[in-house]
């Protein structure tokens, strides 16, 4: 039986699979699109309404079969709160999530980082990768229980005294869909996470004197940063990638929220939020990253390190994807190229849609697949994944790239490295597309492709 840590996932078999969490806890699912939304009323199964096609609940134990969810599901996210309503799960055990194949055999176990004041907590999701389904470890809490989980899968939770069908307590929510026949949703960053530390009256005053925006705690980032810290310190030593093989921005990414730019701060010491603060403001790097105009979006979280006594920080900085983003990013990647070319009395290259699906698809690849290379496991090569998006260049070259936070920071690495300077400023070259895509291991992942002929 394997033993799931945050963000980690493993592939499934065939068949129902059987989800179980013993104790004091009451167990609900949310079947969801790749959009990540319920339908309606039926995607909810919860302890009024213990069925759907292909998902049946029975006390602690959800049966899943993917093949007989309908049609158009991809994602089946397992969500468990206390049966005594308003309880918080940090006054009970920890849950313990077990997954079963269809012949009863142990697959996979996943015991969270205790929860605080969380009354809602997402254990886990399967989801279709391909032709196959996987489980994936969560972990996510929502201190503002029902209500946060209505914020995130668009369920509208009916939370009167004496609503339709019966009081609403953590097991008798009901989602209502509108008139359209989708569920009425909140956007995801509407609702900011509550400050219970107290970090904004320190974080917010500093950037805006520095002229940078305000930023506000996003309860995704908050939950990614508390798994990282409590990694920390359970294995007493800081990491972007803790020893569980999981890195901050892979926790980042399986909360949901996709960015198109993420800092972070790791530190080990500081006893308050003030002292934490005082440290990033005092030193060149963390006070950058602390007060960089680019973010929107914050989440922070400190562990005590157990017998050592120390605490672990983790702070995540970020700035939420937007539809334009994608399209600005390649733009400022194609201007900052074509300034290297004109200094060096080249033509600019002219941007080439076969070439921008190429290269944006090989960098959300390595993001899915974690790797980091110009050969992807398949075998195929960039003048393969060219010809596959329509390209019919007939030289083909690539520049990839991880880590890096902007486009300038991308480009002027690739500048300093004799080979990706080559490609730049290759006389051959005539056509150019990007991609770039946030998550894995390295956070961020840029693909230059040139094309010429």
């Amino acid at each position: 039986m394997s033993e799931l840590l945050p963000g980690g996932n493993l592939p499934l078999p065939g068949g129902a699979l059987t989800v179980r969490v013993p104790g004091p806890f009451d167990m609900s699912a949310l079947i969801t699109d790749d959009d990540g939304k319920v339908r309606g009323d039926s995607d909810f199964v919860f302890y009024n309404q213990p069925s759907a096609p292909g998902a049946v609940l029975r006390g602690d134990t959800l049966t899943v079969d993917p093949t007989r969810l309908r049609a158009g599901a991809t994602r089946v996210t397992v969500v468990v709160s206390p049966a005594d309503p308003g309880t918080p799960l940090g006054r009970l055990p920890v849950p313990t999530l077990f997954v079963t194949d269809p012949g009863g055999r142990h697959l996979a176990r996943f015991t969270p980082p205790r929860p605080g004041q969380e009354t809602v907590l997402l254990l886990a999701e399967l989801y279709r990768r391909g032709a196959g389904w996987k489980v994936r470890a969560l972990g996510q809490g929502y201190a503002d229980g029902l209500a946060g989980l209505a914020r995130d899968f668009g369920v509208d939770v009916l939370d009167d005294d004496t609503p339709p069908g019966g009081p609403v307590g953590t097991h008798t929510a009901t989602a209502r869909t509108s008139a359209t026949g989708r569920v009425n949703a909140t956007p995801p960053t509407a609702t900011p996470a509550p400050d219970t530390h107290g970090y904004l009256p320190l974080i917010n005053p500093a950037r805006a004197q520095a002229g940078s925006p305000p930023v506000s705690l996003d309860p995704r980032l908050t939950t990614a940063a508390h798994q990282h810290a409590s990694a920390m310190a359970a294995a007493g030593q800081l990491g972007v990638e803790s020893r569980d093989g999981v890195a901050v921005y892979q926790r980042v990414t399986a909360t949901g929220f996709t960015y198109i730019t993420i800092g972070e701060h790791l530190v080990s010491g500081p006893r308050t939020p003030t002292e934490f603060i005082d440290y990033c403001l005092r030193s060149d790097g963390p006070r950058r990253t602390l007060l960089d105009p680019a973010f929107t979006h914050a989440g922070l979280a400190h562990a005590n390190g157990g017998r050592s006594g120390d605490v672990y920080w983790t702070a995540v900085w970020a700035r939420p994807l937007a539809p334009a983003d994608l399209t600005r990013t390649a733009a400022d990647v194609i201007d900052l190229t074509n300034r290297e070319r004109t200094r060096a009395g080249l033509p600019p290259l002219s941007s080439d849609p076969a070439l921008a699906r190429a290269a944006q698809a090989h960098s959300a690849d390595m993001v899915a697949r974690d790797f980091y290379s110009h050969t992807a496991p398949d075998g195929s090569q960039p003048w393969d994944r060219a010809a596959a998006a329509g390209s019919t260049r007939r030289s083909i070259g690539e520049n990839i790239a991880c880590g890096q936070r902007s486009p300038a920071e991308v480009v002027t690495g690739w500048m300093n490295s004799p080979g990706h300077r080559a490609n730049i400023l290759k006389p051959g070259f005539t056509h150019i597309g990007i991609g770039f895509a946030g998550g894995g291991r390295a956070g961020t992942y840029w693909t230059q492709l040139f094309g010429g002929g």
